[in-house]
């Protein structure tokens, strides 16, 4: 498929739910070319900004920004992505009332059986918006084509991958990422197959050398999944996955929860890769008490802010990404750069142009926060949501 042709099927995919009345928002308003202070004016999209330029730090107005986009969720809210079914439509609300307004959802590598059960659980979601809910874009699939050397908090169901596997499970729900160990045999030619349909090749959960790495990239491999872990490390005569994302990668995710990277690190990596850009990798016990959940077939404990397995491995997350924005901006970004790491990159990566900013005709997905980076509104493609407990 063309690049064209899949924005084509993502339009018709995403299409805007009708939201009629229009609404319209005052304060330092986050655009392409900057901070205006002024008034946002949209229904299901913008409609129209007006205002001048401001330095938002010499005024003391709300921020609206556009709303966050995470291409990694695996849960929240109790539910998990592989539970299948009714799932997405809880995940989908309790990560709106966070102000992610658009997400993909992401499977664990499981038999084919359970990601099959999955997707067609997803498929509805990612051809119509719920109410209250953020946009599902599609599927990331985090596996089963990774290198089981290197699972990280994966269960053992790693597999080869193979063209007419992806095809059939394309049938059933539109995959737009793939996190791939490029040292696993066949896997590069399949890079190359999957880029021509259209499909992000991220390199992850691999013991690959630098060098598999920038072989993947010259056949596609376009990003890197949760950066720094799950990964073949840099060393200064084995610069590894690492080195190769730090050296030559555009596009990369990473979990800036503050327990899976170190601050020193996303700074490292936020000087190397342009577009570096935020996910949560949120599980199941994203939003809940402490206690056990599951993410896909493991059993994970949710502890001391984190989600771990019972030998202590991180497994995902209960970041949201409002939290993912606080934390970039404590560590020194600006918060216009921030934004762009948790809204506007991951839409760069996907070739959305119409989500992750804010100007004339974008989807109306946006946040509004206090000048402590506390939400005060969500909109989804121009709905209100709710921000009160589920």
């Amino acid at each position: 498929m063309s690049e064209a042709n899949e924005l084509s099927t993502l339009s018709k995919l995403s299409e805007v739910s009708e939201v009629s009345e229009v609404t319209q928002l005052e304060g330092n308003i986050l655009t392409p070319d900057g901070w205006v202070k002024g008034a946002i004016e949209f229904s299901g999209k913008v409609r129209s900004i007006h205002g001048v330029p401001v330095d938002p730090a010499l005024n003391q107005a709300q921020y609206i920004l556009p709303g966050f986009v995470d291409l990694h969720v695996h849960g929240a809210g109790g539910k998990d992505i592989m539970d299948g079914g009714p799932a997405i439509e809880t995940i989908a609300r309790q990560l709106a009332r966070h102000g992610t307004t658009s997400m993909l959802a992401t499977t664990m590598t499981a038999p084919m059986a359970d990601i099959r059960h999955a997707l067609q659980g997803l498929a509805e979601a990612c051809r119509q918006r719920t109410s209250g809910a953020a946009r599902v874009l599609g599927v990331h699939l985090e596996g089963p084509y990774i290198n089981p050397g290197k699972l990280g908090a994966q269960p053992d169901f790693a597999l080869g991958g193979s063209l007419e596997q992806v095809r059939n499970l394309q049938a059933i729900a539109p995959i737009r990422v793939i996190t791939m160990a490029p040292e696993v045999a066949g896997h590069l030619a399949l890079v190359r197959e999957l880029t021509d349909m259209g499909i992000r090749v991220q390199l992850g959960h691999t013991l690959g050398s630098y060098e598999d790495a920038l072989a993947a990239m010259e056949q596609g491999a376009s990003s890197f999944t949760h950066l720094y872990n799950a990964m073949s490390r840099l060393d200064q005569r084995a610069p590894g996955m690492v080195g190769a994302a730090l050296a030559h990668a555009q596009f990369s995710e990473i979990i800036p929860d503050l327990l899976h990277v170190h601050p020193g690190a996303i700074k490292v990596a936020l000087r190397a890769i342009p577009k570096l850009y935020c996910v949560t990798d949120s599980t199941s016990a994203c939003g809940m008490p402490d206690g056990e959940y599951m993410l896909g077939r493991q059993v994970v404990h949710k502890c001391l802010g984190g989600v771990r397995l019972a030998d202590g491995t991180l497994a995902g997350s209960v970041l949201t990404m409002d939290q993912a924005l606080r934390n970039l901006v404590s560590i020194g970004l600006d918060l216009a750069d921030a934004s762009r790491r948790v809204s506007t990159y991951a839409a760069d990566f996907l070739g959305l142009a119409e989500r992750g900013r804010l100007q004339r005709d974008s989807y109306a997905d946006l946040v509004v926060l206090d000048r402590d980076l506390h939400l005060i509104a969500v909109y989804a493609e121009g709905e209100k949501i709710e921000l009160g407990a589920p």
